[in-house]
């Protein structure tokens, strides 16, 4: 039997979401929103028995036992940790919170409930492209180890008509944190490897629209250009941008000693040997119904959210000499480990164009202390003693 769902946020995720886990088989019990305003029109509009703007109110309901976390960041590990402590199962939104603090939090979290599910929405990863990607190069398709990665993204504004989380980098809005999470974890996904030091160029070039200005300005990056040095030895160069108006491309090319593999859209071509071949046409059309609110996310990100929650319903069928769910059709989805990782490299990338140097990324084990100067006077004060 599936779970109940509870749905966290209002926003354009959320209405393409929701057609999809119903397709699926998932019945919708609850959503909440920042007021009570936004979910009650939520819900009426995609016809949900019930809506608050109290978080308690749905995590608390027994007829709930999978949380969707679509939200602003600022509630991603909040409502997460408190989720899985009373036994729920997870799927939380990129990015894994605003911080490797939190983030951490989540994965302790995780961690401390092993037996439920807790995913990150890097949907890139269920791409059937990229699944061929992967493949290929688990089979040697390249003739030796990836040497470089050159990943382009442009695409259309990411901001709302008005002022709102999206517009404040402190909030986890702008191209980086959105886009270049997804970037991240899928090089990290299709070579197994992490990155150890970066370089990077974020920018924020409009800083007002025609409904945002004012003293209230735009803080969200739009435009990033960043390398990565891998562990194994690959090279990674990215640049995403949202200075190309009512459209989007994607490219993704990945080059061995005996050729390369590219992504475009969500077709994949290989190439060995001058002899360039097609070895994934991506012709699945998505339903009409959704293709309006589809526009604002880039299709393949919405074809790689579709088939990962099939890959959820999957993993809670019954099977055969096992009792209730098993994890293995998500297998390949992001942990909160995996959000960790990327919140770190996020970390390194911000302080890198801040500073303008190459910044090595180190992943936190331990939580921030929310108040150095006064553990440190306590330890000071212990010492004297």
């Amino acid at each position: 039997m599936l779970p109940g769902i509870g749905v966290f946020g209002t926003g354009s995720i959320v209405k393409i979401i929701i057609p999809f886990l119903r397709e699926k088989g998932f019945k919708i019990e609850a959503i909440w929103g920042r007021t009570i305003a936004e979910a009650s029109e939520v819900a009426t509009e995609l016809e949900i028995p019930f809506h608050t703007s109290r978080i308690d109110d749905v995590l608390l309901r027994r007829d709930v036992d999978l949380i969707f976390i679509m939200c602003s960041p600022s509630l991603h590990a909040q409502i997460a940790v408190k989720a899985l402590g009373i036994g729920k199962h997870v799927v939380c939104d990129k990015p894994a919170g605003l911080s490797q603090g939190e983030a951490l939090k989540m994965v302790r979290a995780a961690q401390y409930y092993p037996s439920l599910i807790s995913i990150v929405n890097h949907s890139l990863r269920f791409l059937p492209a990229f699944i061929q990607m992967k493949k290929a190069l688990e089979d040697g398709f390249l003739g030796g180890p990836v040497t470089v990665i050159d990943i382009r993204v442009q695409m259309g504004s990411l901001l709302h008509e008005g002022y709102d989380w999206l517009c404040d980098d402190t909030m986890g809005g702008g191209i980086l944190a959105l886009v270049g999470s997804h970037v991240i974890d899928l090089v990290h996904h299709l070579t197994g490897q992490r990155a150890s030091r970066v370089h990077a160029v974020v920018r924020t070039f409009t800083r007002t629209t025609k409904n945002i200005t004012g003293i209230r300005h735009v803080t969200a990056p739009d435009f990033c250009s960043f390398q990565m040095e891998l562990n194994g030895g690959t090279l990674v160069t990215a640049t995403l941008s949202n200075h190309l108006q009512g459209q989007i491309s994607q490219e993704i090319l990945v080059c061995g000693p005996g050729g390369h593999l590219v992504v475009r859209g969500g077709d994949l071509h290989g190439c060995r040997e001058d002899q360039e071949e097609v070895l994934y046409l991506d012709v699945e059309n998505l339903q009409e119904s959704c293709s309006s609110v589809a526009d604002f996310i880039p299709r393949p990100y919405v074809k790689g959210l579709r088939k990962m929650i099939g890959a959820l319903r999957e993993a809670f069928m019954p099977v055969e000499d096992k009792r209730g769910w098993i994890k293995e059709p998500v297998f390949s989805a992001a942990t909160f480990e995996d959000g960790l990782y990327v919140q770190a490299v996020i970390d390194a990338l911000r302080q890198s164009s801040k500073r303008r140097e190459w910044r090595k990324v180190v992943i936190l084990t331990e939580e921030p202390d929310p108040n150095p100067l006064l553990s440190a006077a306590v330890r000071a004060t212990a010492i004297s003693i």
